[in-house]
């Protein structure tokens, strides 16, 4: 067994119903969770190269995709999905970890967020930076939650007035990171500063 990660590209396109059947399915067995797109709507984000796709030599293993929201401020990981089959063995991570580079390259300057109510994707994205967020730190973008309504948890979503569902809101702020990746440095720096200081003055 071979699995390779890689963005989707035309080649692919003969997947698309096999994806979306594999999203219903999973969202029938979570009763919860990802919401359905049209086969026109995974075949566009494919030949606009916006997918990462998993393939095992020609069989279809794994899927997601991003998407820009308000203006390209925001950038969406939708649509994770693994096969059964192919589940435990890192697969989710992978793609996930490619979308995730897939994003920065495309839209450098975006926060990327996503809706999970999945534990393991939780998890990801934990490790890929991203932090617990309410909806309110989200897109305003009406087009992406109008995303939500085939999900069957989308009457909750209204019930709160678009603040609360089942989902966990998660979102990786490009700048917020760079501020503490630049915070931590300087820690470090002036650390090593003092350590230098003392070594000075007691010749150690």
């Amino acid at each position: 067994m071979k699995i390779d990660v890689m963005v989707a590209n035309e080649a692919h396109l003969c997947f698309v119903t096999q994806i979306n059947d594999a999203i219903d399915e999973a969202a029938k067995q979570r009763g919860t969770g990802i919401a359905r797109r049209t086969d026109e709507y995974i075949a566009d984000k494919i030949n606009s190269g916006k997918a990462i796709i998993a393939v095992n030599r020609n069989e279809f293993v794994g899927f997601c995709y991003i998407e820009s929201w308000g203006h390209d401020e925001f950038v969406a990981n939708s649509g994770l999905i693994v096969r059964p089959q192919y589940r435990g063995m890192g697969v989710a991570k992978r793609i996930k970890q490619a979308a995730f580079e897939l994003s920065r390259k495309r839209f450098p300057n975006a926060k990327l967020f996503g809706l999970t109510t999945g534990e393991a994707v939780m998890r990801i994205n934990t490790e890929l930076g991203y932090e617990p967020v309410t909806f309110a730190k989200l897109t305003d973008d009406e087009a992406f939650w109008a995303g939500c309504q085939s999900c069957v948890n989308y009457d909750v979503l209204q019930r709160t007035n678009m603040t609360k569902c089942l989902c966990t809101g998660m979102i990786y702020d490009p700048e917020k990171v760079a501020k503490r990746k630049a915070a931590e440095e300087a820690a470090k720096a002036e650390a090593a500063s003092k350590k230098s200081f003392w070594s000075r003055l007691f010749g150690k």
